[in-house]
């Protein structure tokens, strides 16, 4: 994963539903992609329409 001000400005902007940085990184970047997040990881399911659990 390249990490790059496209991706690390938007984390500034999200709800604070994880404490993790990385985690909220990949969130960031899925809403900047318009990707879906498959994880594991419940806390997730709270940024809506890019959570998928796998």
């Amino acid at each position: 994963m390249c990490v790059s001000a496209v991706y690390a400005l938007p984390v500034a902007g999200l709800p604070t539903h994880h404490s993790h940085p990385f985690d909220r990184l990949l969130v960031a970047q899925a809403q900047v992609e318009d990707l879906t997040l498959a994880a594991v990881d419940p806390l997730m399911q709270r940024y809506h329409g890019l959570y998928t659990m796998v």
